[in-house]
């Protein structure tokens, strides 16, 4: 999905910000953004999975919905677009 103007903005005033850290700090910022976008789909679609197995309205069907909504802030994110 292509930015608008705003967008670009953030993002250049993030990645300005981000360059001020020390190399450490960014670095652990990026391998921890990484961590979680790398995990966080295997864990949304295995909730789910259970939840279907368990049946309707179980109690994984929450979590399930929670880290949906962690997964989609976390697209709304601009940092990936630094790290």
């Amino acid at each position: 999905m292509a930015m608008n103007e705003t967008q670009k903005a953030k993002v250049a005033a993030l990645r300005t910000e981000m360059r001020k850290l020390d190399p450490e700090t960014y670095q652990e910022i990026r391998q921890s953004y990484y961590k979680i976008a790398e995990e966080l789909r295997p864990l949304v679609d295995a909730l789910e999975k259970a939840d279907a197995d368990l049946g309707p309205d179980g109690p994984l069907l929450e979590e399930h919905y929670i880290f949906c909504e962690m997964r989609d802030r976390l697209n709304k994110s601009l940092l990936g677009g630094v790290v």
